[in-house]
């Protein structure tokens, strides 16, 4: 390898493997526009509000500047899965909500029926987001989060897999 004046830091795996883990949620979400949710599977899915490419209700931006948690369960409609993004059709209030999210925009995803979790960076600067504000997580479309029962999950993280270098 030649130097051509530029200095080679190798790849960025972190930025792969998280790129991966989003086809993970892609996959998961295709089946469900394919089969509907098998069992008891559900998703728990926070996103940016403010990112690129995500589409929903003034309103409910608005209550939500930074970020949301919508959840998929009883209550969906209209489940779109495509290459970088999906839609669905969710119901706030009895209220139907079509809203459209790149997996770019997501921060976190969980299915509590088996006590999976993922969790993504936050690809957004403060530029780009405007000022922190300390806006509350939604509630789900079917009903409170404090109404369901707590699901327990282990995260593991991905240091624990790397080698250390020599």
């Amino acid at each position: 390898m030649t130097d051509n004046g530029n200095d080679f830091t190798g790849l960025n795996y972190d930025l792969l493997v998280e790129d991966t883990l989003r086809l993970v949620v892609r996959s998961a979400l295709k089946i469900t526009e394919q089969s509907g949710l098998i069992g008891e599977t559900h998703f728990y899915i926070s996103f940016q509000t403010g990112y690129p490419g995500v589409e929903m209700d003034d309103a409910l931006r608005a209550q939500h500047p930074e970020t949301i948690t919508i959840v998929i369960q009883h209550q969906f409609a209209d489940l779109v899965v495509e290459d970088d993004r999906f839609s669905i059709t969710l119901f706030f209030g009895g209220k139907p909500s079509m809203m459209t999210i790149p997996y770019d925009a997501m921060t976190q995803f969980k299915d509590p029926s088996v006590g999976f979790e993922l969790y993504f960076n936050n690809k957004l600067s403060e530029a780009d987001t405007g000022p922190d504000d300390d806006a509350p997580e939604a509630a789900p479309a079917d009903g409170p989060v404090d109404g369901m029962p707590a699901e327990t999950a282990e995260v593991v993280s991905l240091d624990s897999f790397r080698k250390s270098p020599s």
